[in-house]
């Protein structure tokens, strides 16, 4: 058992089986309910879907959306589960967004939110 402080605030996303587990709720309430987690070795794993899946370590979920590599900080479980259902929700005849034009609307790459 590791040793704290007494009066140390428990922080769930330096724990990335908590903050995995806090997104895996988050998805289930917006319907992603068969999703599978197993953490071990200071990361976690989440798999959402068939073609989706989350990673959690050194303070960020991690996964691959149109060939990029998104990132999100752990410390959002419920922003980050925002951003896997408005990918994984996309109309199924809306072509993958073009990222190369450096919109200002891309996927966020270490987000700050």
């Amino acid at each position: 058992m590791l040793a704290v402080r007494a009066g140390t605030p428990y922080l769930p996303w330096h724990d990335p089986r908590e903050a995995t587990r806090l997104l895996r709720y988050a998805l289930h309430r917006e319907g992603f309910t068969h999703t599978y987690q197993s953490s071990g070795n200071g990361m976690s794993v989440l798999s959402v879907t068939t073609e989706l899946t989350v990673w959690c370590r050194k303070g960020s979920f991690v996964w691959n959306e149109d060939g990029l590599t998104v990132t999100h900080p752990a410390a959002d479980p419920v922003g980050a589960a925002q951003l896997v259902t408005r990918h994984l929700r996309r109309p199924a005849g809306e072509e993958p967004r073009d990222w190369s034009d450096q919109s200002t609307d891309r996927p966020p790459q270490d987000s700050a939110r």
